[in-house]
């Protein structure tokens, strides 16, 4: 069936094979009044489906292979320098760049999520078929909206929040050169548009449990550091790992002292750094040895054990941790 087959039937759903889909997206929200109910996956999507009326149409890419990596897990890093890879192009014109190549077998993803010109974003209400998902600011502020929360808010570099499974949410406007990190369990999840709700919402719950777990708002100006896991270190706890119910964690990690090493032991699902600011070399053992800098990021693999030395005194990261998750969505 052609595209105009499509929109002009009845009613039903019309399936379309898109060369090039971002194309294809803005022909029927831009000139065909259509809106989107539906993505999959948010990074790089192969499915779009939009709806006007009574009429659905599932817009499809020719090549609908998965983007994630299936196989036995190995006692490697996995090591993500910023000026590898690219960036492609995905949902309310944002930008990804994967930070987690495999997606340890489909179970989580990490991106690097970039809008380069601020304003208002192309968003919608909708909400994620996850388990775990955190966004954390690392460049810019973006003022954001959650179901219950509240009114909308602005979250700045180093503010982080947890959007638990289901939460309905929108992204409203944001600073040139807004970039975020974004950790998702599972990797290919549906996103989906919720045109019956507005946000903010009237109620006021911010206690509200949304598939097990409560949404989180860390705040890196009023957080206070603690102090860390090893002499020479302070960090930050986000309250992620209490809102998650054990789930996941996320902390921010801080050296104090040039040189003093901190021990990194994974025995979690997933263990993931990323380096927002100062130098390091990473070691592990007969494994690798890898000099890392900001917006690096790298995977601790289960049951390895590895060193991080600071270069210098101030060096910082953000540090995730996930337990037991089931693959799918």
């Amino acid at each position: 069936m052609s595209e105009n087959e499509a929109h002009q039937s009845g009613g039903g759903e019309a399936r379309i094979v898109c060369d090039d889909l971002e194309a294809s997206l803005r022909h029927y929200t831009e000139d065909l009044g259509y809106a989107v109910d539906e993505v999959f996956p948010a990074d790089s999507p192969r499915l779009v489906i939009v709806s006007r009326g009574r009429r659905r149409v599932r817009l499809v890419v020719a090549s609908e292979a998965p983007s994630v990596t299936e196989g036995n897990p190995t006692p490697r890093a996995i090591v993500t320098s910023t000026t590898a890879g690219g960036w492609t192009p995905g949902r309310a014109g944002m930008v990804y760049r994967d930070l987690i190549p495999g997606r340890c077998r489909g179970r989580v993803i990490a991106s690097r999520i970039r809008i380069q010109n601020g304003g208002p974003v192309p968003d919608y209400v909708h909400y994620h078929h996850v388990a775990f998902q955190l966004i954390f600011c690392i460049r810019g502020w973006v003022r954001v909206v959650y179901e219950d929360q509240g009114p909308s808010f602005v979250m700045e570099a180093g503010d982080c929040v947890l959007q638990p499974p289901g939460i309905r949410h929108r992204v409203l406007e944001c600073s040139d050169g807004l970039e975020v990190v974004e950790i998702s369990a599972p990797a290919e999840h549906r996103t989906v548009a919720d045109r019956a709700i507005e946000l903010p919402t009237a109620s006021h719950d911010p206690k509200r449990v949304f598939g097990g777990q409560h949404f989180v708002f860390h705040r890196a100006g009023t957080a206070t550091w603690q102090s860390g896991p090893a002499g020479g270190w302070e960090e930050k706890d986000t309250g992620i790992g209490e809102a998650t119910g054990g789930l996941g964690s996320a902390v921010v990690l801080r050296s104090t002292a040039p040189g003093a090493p901190l021990r990194l032991a994974a025995g979690e699902e997933l263990s993931f750094q990323f380096i927002l600011r100062g130098a390091a070399r990473l070691q592990a053992g007969g494994h690798g040895d890898w000099q890392l800098g900001a917006s690096d990021a790298f995977v601790v693999p289960p049951g390895a054990v590895f060193d991080l030395a600071p270069a210098t005194a101030g060096l910082e990261l953000l540090r995730v941790t996930l337990h037991e998750l089931e693959k799918g969505g």
